[in-house]
């Protein structure tokens, strides 16, 4: 069986909505792409040809309804999976999902944790998902290792609480990004008892135990990772 990592499209016109889905499926092993209109997908979809597409239905210049029938026309995507993403409620957006050969739904808001499951559940299918590499981070004197839950810096081990490596994880993925505190909560702490504070404790640790040249502070807006901050 092929080891390269299975690939992913989302399609959504939320910015937000995409960085959250692309962030949390790339930390999980999956090559991702993104695009933010149906056409765009379409287009995304025939160089990329991912494995499995994420398509929200309402979105400007063409839905996800008409680009997962113009997909599901073409025979390269006879086999892929195709996930719709849905407000709660709405049954219509469902059934006309599935008349167009929808595989599944997914219901907003997002929960990544759940989202991630559903995704891994579904590629297993025809085994896709069976083993996910895992990632590692290298960043200057850095090396993070989502396996095993440490870092490394200059060669000296490093361990952290699992919300300490997890927060470190996301900043570190995206080096001189500032991440909000609402984004840092949904991605870290989701629907658990995180809050701000939480977020200022756990920053705290993190400087203590690797130095105050990496997280900086960017003032009434959030965090950022930065090598020689």
């Amino acid at each position: 069986m092929s080891t390269a990592k299975p690939k992913v499209l989302i399609v959504d016109d939320e910015p937000d909505i995409l960085e959250l889905i692309e962030y949390n499926l790339k930390r999980e092993g999956y090559q991702v792409k993104t695009a933010s209109n149906g056409e765009e997908g379409v287009t995304e979809a025939k160089a990329f040809l991912p494995d499995l597409i994420v398509l929200d239905i309402m979105m400007p210049v063409m839905d996800g309804i008409e680009a997962c029938r113009i997909m599901r026309s073409m025979p390269q995507f006879k086999n892929t999976f195709m996930v719709f993403l849905t407000a709660r409620n709405e049954e219509f957006s469902e059934i006309a999902g599935f008349n167009v050969g929808a595989d599944d739904y997914i219901a907003k808001p997002i929960k990544p944790r759940a989202l991630v499951s559903r995704i891994n559940a579904i590629l297993r299918r025809t085994g896709q998902a069976e083993e996910l590499p895992d990632d590692k981070l290298e960043i200057g004197d850095l090396i993070i290792d989502r396996e095993a839950f440490l870092v490394y810096k200059q060669g000296k081990k490093i361990v952290l609480a699992k919300k300490e490596f997890e927060l470190l994880y996301l900043l570190a993925s995206k080096p001189g990004k500032v991440f909000n505190r609402d984004v840092i909560l949904e991605n870290v702490w989701e629907d658990s008892e995180g809050t701000n504070r939480t977020i200022d404790v756990h920053i705290r640790k993190l400087r203590e135990k690797l130095g105050d040249q990496y997280v900086s502070t960017v003032k009434g807006v959030g965090y950022k990772f930065e090598v020689g901050a």
